[in-house]
């Protein structure tokens, strides 16, 4: 498996696995994309629940770790820095916190505890780093913390494979195929095994995540 596959695989593997174990031990909060966290916001219109208060906070919390990102690796980037290994450190000490606080102070009864919303946004802090790198010095990568553009494009290229076009356009499809498919089967694989580590020892599943977070760090710095 090449540096693009690792790099890729685990980053999906982190935030697959992230997403699951805030979703269930935070009561649905989603740190990995926000989109899930504006659908439950309105769905708490139509039926009042609780957590509410940590998704709202998510939003502005996100969006603030992402601009953070945005200057930190224009940092990096000048003082002749490498930027990939600033965002594994900083993201694997996100995620640290989040596990601390989680571990201290949980198992949580309520996604609105105090407690609980500051676990939560150190776990969206971390994705929200993820997120920004990924659209700026990974963006050569697939998608690692939202699967549906990836999944839809594997689809509409295995169509267009089994419709047969022209050599250069199947070859460009199971290029897009060979790049996309371990990044989502990663993610996959991460939220399984956040799933399940979280039903066995609770928020210290989230040892997984930072595991493979300190990896991406050794592997960028045995690169450099």
């Amino acid at each position: 498996m090449n540096h693009v596959r690792v790099d890729a695989s685990l980053q999906a593997i982190v935030a697959g696995s992230v997403d699951t174990i805030a979703f269930v031990g935070l009561y649905g909060l989603f740190t990995a994309h926000i989109t899930g966290n504006f659908v439950l916001i309105g769905a708490a219109i139509a039926h009042p629940q609780l957590g509410v208060i940590a998704k709202l906070a998510a939003l502005p919390m996100f969006m603030l770790a992402a601009a953070t990102t945005n200057l930190f690796l224009a940092w990096r980037v000048k003082g002749g820095h490498d930027p990939a290994r600033g965002v594994f450190a900083v993201e694997a000490v996100l995620l640290a916190a989040f596990m601390a606080v989680a571990l201290w102070c949980g198992p949580f009864t309520s996604g609105d505890q105090p407690l609980a919303i500051l676990a939560g946004l150190f776990g969206v802090s971390a994705m929200a780093v993820q997120n920004a790198a990924s659209r700026s010095i990974f963006s050569a990568l697939p998608p690692t913390t939202v699967m549906t553009g990836n999944v839809t494009q594997i689809v509409l290229d295995l169509v267009e494979l089994r419709r047969g076009g022209a050599p250069a356009a199947d070859a460009a499809a199971r290029a897009r195929i060979a790049k996309m498919l371990p990044a989502v089967l990663a993610f996959a694989a991460g939220a399984i095994a956040g799933g399940l580590g979280y039903a066995l020892i609770g928020f210290a599943a989230l040892a997984l995540p930072i595991v493979a977070t300190l990896a991406l760090l050794v592997l960028h710095k045995q690169a450099s």
